[in-house]
């Protein structure tokens, strides 16, 4: 169950615990941007990985949960962020998984990891281009990295297609696939797949999830009974592979 970790985390009532433990963490997009992403590192073979803007941790714990002979080390630039998921790690018992305070900028160009995780936080970075750089030196020879970007435009609320919704701390909306591609690769990756996420009924339930909860964990009462079954229906999209959608998902390799 992703974000079980989260029953310890003290900031929450009990309430919200309890329903953690049944249903997982219940972000909409975050759950749709998983059943993408940790089906690919599943598959990677690797004995350290760096989770780049790692925000509360989620997906660090979970690959720690998951590859217990690697180690796994989370960085986030919001110092509240880390002191939580450290907290969090060390009572759920994943010894093999840390984090630090670390702005992406700020990477030291040493190549000491075997893989590279960033999942939706090149759009809250203005020098992308940098940030990537910083990444590619960190990342060993032959390693892999798995990005993770919204994508420029979205469909809303069914067929409709509008520029991607404007998230408090984005500096752009998104990317189209041939941009962060040739971004990617003026950092000195070379790309080995690279598609658009969130299909038909991945989009729908999103959308369904922002208009209740604006982005921003409004209306918790409304979208409690309402995510298990939002969540069961973007599972079924987990396959598929739309034209154009509201994230990108790229694996590189150095």
């Amino acid at each position: 169950m992703i974000g079980k970790e989260l029953v310890h985390d003290d900031s929450l009532s009990l309430a919200e615990k309890a329903y953690i433990s049944v249903f997982g963490v219940p972000v909409s997009g975050l759950r749709i941007r998983a059943r993408r992403i940790l089906p690919v590192i599943d598959g990677m073979r690797f004995g350290s990985l760096l989770d780049v803007g790692c925000g509360s941790g989620i997906f660090s714990m979970e690959i720690a949960k998951r590859r217990p002979d690697a180690r796994i080390t989370g960085i986030d630039s919001d110092p509240s962020l880390v002191e939580k998921a450290s907290a969090i790690a060390d009572r759920a018992g994943l010894s093999n998984c840390s984090f630090s305070v670390q702005d992406v900028l700020g990477l030291a160009e040493t190549a000491k990891y075997d893989a590279v995780l960033c999942v939706d936080n090149l759009e809250h970075i203005e020098d992308d281009l940098l940030a990537l750089k910083k990444i590619y030196a960190v990342l060993k020879n032959g390693g892999t990295g798995i990005f993770h970007v919204p994508g420029y435009y979205r469909r809303w609320l069914f067929f409709g297609k509008s520029v991607n919704f404007d998230v408090e701390g984005h500096v752009r909306p998104g990317y189209l696939a041939e941009d962060i591609k040739e971004k990617l690769e003026s950092a000195g990756f070379r790309i080995t797949d690279i598609h658009y996420t969130y299909g038909f009924l991945e989009t729908v339930t999103n959308n369904i999830s922002y208009l209740v909860t604006r982005a921003r964990k409004k209306n918790r009462f409304l979208y409690a009974p309402l995510f298990p079954l939002l969540n069961m229906v973007a599972y079924f999209g987990r396959g598929s592979r739309p034209a154009w959608g509201a994230g990108i998902l790229i694996k590189v390799t150095k």
